[in-house]
């Protein structure tokens, strides 16, 4: 299996995707995002996978079930770091990831994640 470093920082999870994954090794990624998720209640998952050449209907379909199962538990999701040859093979493909928000950088993907967390406060007050 190959090992993704995940780590936490304040309410969110970042993982790196250093490499291509096999079909059995996203899923084992997915296994342990969902448990870590559960596990620490972070409330923001960014998934940086600027290092990653290919993305295949397999895994495009993953990343949009993680982001699902993600929301589930409470946290948000935003793929960053998307290659500009990937992209055109998404949309070659015809692959849609509906539910996947996208940043091009990890930063801002962070970005996004901490307005998500404004929102959902500021909801939060309101509804009280």
């Amino acid at each position: 299996m190959t090992k993704i470093p995940t780590i936490k920082i304040g309410d969110t999870l970042i993982a790196t995707v250093h490499e291509d994954l096999t079909d059995r090794d996203a899923l084992e990624f997915q296994e342990a995002l969902n448990a870590r998720l559960e596990r620490e209640g972070a409330t923001g998952l960014l998934i940086d996978v600027a290092l990653v050449n290919m993305i295949d209907s397999f895994l495009g379909r993953l990343l949009h079930e993680i982001a699902q199962g993600a929301r589930l538990l409470g946290a948000s999701t935003v793929v960053a770091g998307i290659q500009p040859a990937v992209a055109i093979t998404l949309v070659e493909l015809g692959l849609q990831l509906p539910g996947v928000r996208t940043a091009l950088t990890t930063e801002r993907g962070l970005l996004l994640l901490a307005q998500d967390v404004a929102r959902e406060k500021k909801a939060n007050i309101v509804g009280q």
